[in-house]
């Protein structure tokens, strides 16, 4: 039999006084107002009594803290500021709800933060009703067991059940309030044609497809352009054919270094790019419309406009769709320089519309494209000229492998200018010409064709989403949270649109979970996680890293040990005569768990080596040769000896 308090006032002052002074516990006290007072007047005093203690504790922290704690802690706190300027209501409101953070840290947090104490009050009142109802239901329920029997009774089982599944049908309840929310304005078609309709045929949109297909969901495939998208038409595919066009010749000339004399070759451009083009070809069918269309997938040629978060319009057909996935990548970034609109320039989508070799190339920009293709074009024996505004090529590595791939670039005859911003663009008597400034000096370089390799802007424009109002970040791709869902619930992002990594192996990641959150309509939903990016660049020493490299490690105070191998003391490096460059790992310190790896060298995608580290921080690095055990193709998220990559 219930026990009945005839205080339940001082009991309501107690509860307030607790959560007012932070004291943790308050689950154990809600549970309590369950036994003593039962559901309904249980509910009815911890509901209100939590809420004023709550706002008791909210307003001292204000009143003792915030100034002192937002000039000291701004940037600590700039998630939860920006969280509160957007909808700060909400934002407490969902807190509340999905209790991932104690409620007493929450009370003193917010206390810190702009939110108005009516809005902190009413907020926490609606969060926390429905947790209080359920921990006081408990409360309530245990406090009738009489016997060892009444622990398995259907309504002590039943409210323990409720307990373990609060926190999952809490964050079904505020997706679907946040849904709601966020699309209230459209409206919701009575059937659908499509589960998830695909905007952009490259490597996220085609990876995404692929996935939804494959779940047997009906998927329908967008692409205005070419299958492949970049990846296989201007990107890494014609690339890749080009470089390695270009490293055969630069083995040619360096032939007489393996005992062979008299090794000769001449370059026959319109050849090289006869077969960059045959690569393509080649490849093409194994992203084509009749190979999508057999694997279940419906492929529309034509462009795409979305007219609501709910339908799609593509040629004369309007399709209507449960969920949208944008995949519709980037393009070169063409900077607003005086004189540029004048003259015929190239960017990575027209360079391979050539059919005669420049003599004289000019290369703006010292990123991973514009290097490949320097190192490329000169190779096949046109006059290359790199200009970049950093100080030096390569930037996003630590400066010794900018230094190594410098070198290397100048010993083979490419002109380095970094530091250079630049001016303006024009035609002269003797051909195009490029000024730029350099400490305060005007440097001019004439050239016969200017490849603009600066950066990659995302397409996000001529498809509707400015009438949708969808976010986009400072960057200009499309605003994405963690389940890559976009500021409209039902339309997801991946790949280049969406960044903040512009690779194709991070488009086809970024599409699986893309397709899994588009096809379950918020379910249930995965995080992405980008603990683990390799990427490399394929110049000559090549240049492969994961992790952190050293330069970000000390940027963000993070300690690390640094083991380190000069290739040139490397038997197949040696072998091959390719013994430059090194492998760097950053480890933490005492430990195993890898930070980081950088490689520079012959084949450093690849990460064949043969070497193993045994780090020991007592006696140092420790080279193993003959092992067997490699890094993977790319170096990503594979094995260093038996040592995951920090995850």
């Amino acid at each position: 039999m219930r026990i009945l308090c005839k205080r339940p006032f001082s009991t309501l002052h107690g509860y307030v006084i607790a959560t007012s002074l932070s004291i943790p516990g308050a689950i154990i006290i809600t549970l309590l107002g369950g036994a003593i007072f039962g559901v309904f007047w249980g509910t009815l005093l911890v509901s209100f009594a939590s809420s004023i203690g709550a706002t008791l504790a909210f307003l001292v922290s204000r009143v003792l803290l915030r100034d002192w704690v937002q000039r000291k802690f701004g940037d600590y706190l700039r998630p939860l500021n920006k969280g509160i300027e957007k909808d700060g209501s909400f934002y407490l409101f969902s807190i509340r709800m999905v209790p991932l953070f104690p409620f007493f840290v929450v009370n003193l947090l917010m206390g810190l933060t702009a939110i108005r104490t009516t809005s902190f009050y009413l907020a926490s009142q609606a969060g926390m009703l429905i947790g209080t109802v359920v921990y006081v239901n408990a409360g309530s329920e245990l406090s009738q067991i009489t016997s060892l029997s009444g622990l398995v009774s259907a309504p002590v089982l039943s409210s323990l059940v409720l307990l373990g599944v609060f926190p999952l049908i809490a964050k079904l309840i505020l997706n679907g309030v946040q849904r709601n929310k966020a699309l209230k304005r459209f409206e919701k078609p009575k059937r659908f044609d499509a589960n998830v309709v695909v905007i952009g045929a490259g490597s996220a949109g085609l990876v995404a497809s692929l996935i939804t297909a494959g779940a047997k969901a009906k998927v329908i495939l967008i692409e205005k352009h070419k299958m492949g998208g970049d990846c296989l038409n201007t990107g890494c595919v014609p690339s890749k054919a080009i470089i390695r066009s270009g490293r055969i010749m630069a083995y040619i000339r360096r032939a007489k270094e393996f005992g062979i004399d008299g090794a000769q070759g001449k370059i026959d451009f319109s050849a090289v790019m006869a077969r960059v083009q045959g690569v393509i070809k080649t490849i093409e069918p194994h992203d084509s419309v009749e190979r999508f269309t057999s694997l279940g997938v419906e492929v529309e040629l034509g462009d795409a406009v979305i007219e609501s978060p709910y339908s799609v319009k593509v040629n004369d057909r309007t399709i209507t769709t449960r969920s949208i996935i944008l995949a519709t990548g980037a393009r070169p970034f063409v900077p607003p320089i005086p004189g540029l609109n004048e003259i015929d320039y190239l960017t990575s989508d027209s360079v391979w519309s050539l059919d005669e070799l420049p003599k004289r190339l000019l290369v703006v920009g010292g990123g991973p494209i514009g290097c490949e293709l320097a190192q490329a074009f000169s190779n096949l024996g046109a006059e290359v000229t790199q200009v970049d505004m950093a100080d030096r090529i390569m930037p996003r590595e630590d400066e010794e492998v900018s230094e190594i791939v410098s070198k290397a670039f100048r010993e083979q005859g490419i002109q380095l200018l970094t530091g250079h911003k630049l001016l303006k663009f024009g035609a002269g008597d003797s051909g195009d010409y490029m000024e730029a400034d350099n400490n305060g000096e005007t440097v001019r370089v004439e050239f016969d064709k200017v490849l603009l390799a600066i950066g990659r802007k995302a397409n996000v424009e001529g498809f509707g989403l400015e009438n949708l109002g969808l976010a986009l970040t400072k960057q200009g791709t499309v605003e994405v949270n963690e389940y890559l869902q976009t500021s409209l619930p039902n339309i997801f992002a991946c790949g280049d649109v969406a960044g903040p990594y512009q690779f194709t192996h991070m488009a086809s990641f970024q599409a699986w979970f893309a397709s899994l959150n588009a096809m379950l309509g918020g379910l249930w939903r995965s995080k992405t996680n980008y603990n683990v990016v390799p990427w490399a660049t394929f110049t000559d020493p090549e240049v492969a890293r994961v992790g952190l490299s050293e330069t970000e490690a000390i940027e963000r105070n993070i300690v690390y040990e640094l083991t380190r191998y000069e290739m040139e003391h490397h038997d197949r490096s040696l072998a091959d005569g390719e013994a430059h460059g090194f492998i760097k790992i950053l480890t933490a310190p005492g430990k195993d768990k890898i930070l980081g790896v950088t490689i520079v060298g012959h084949h450093a995608r690849r990460g064949d080596w043969g070497v193993c580290f045994r780090h020991d921080p007592r006696n140092g690095p420790e080279e193993n040769f003959g092992s067997d055990t490699y890094l993977s193709d790319s170096i990503g998220g594979e094995q260093i000896c038996g040592q995951r990559l920090a995850q």
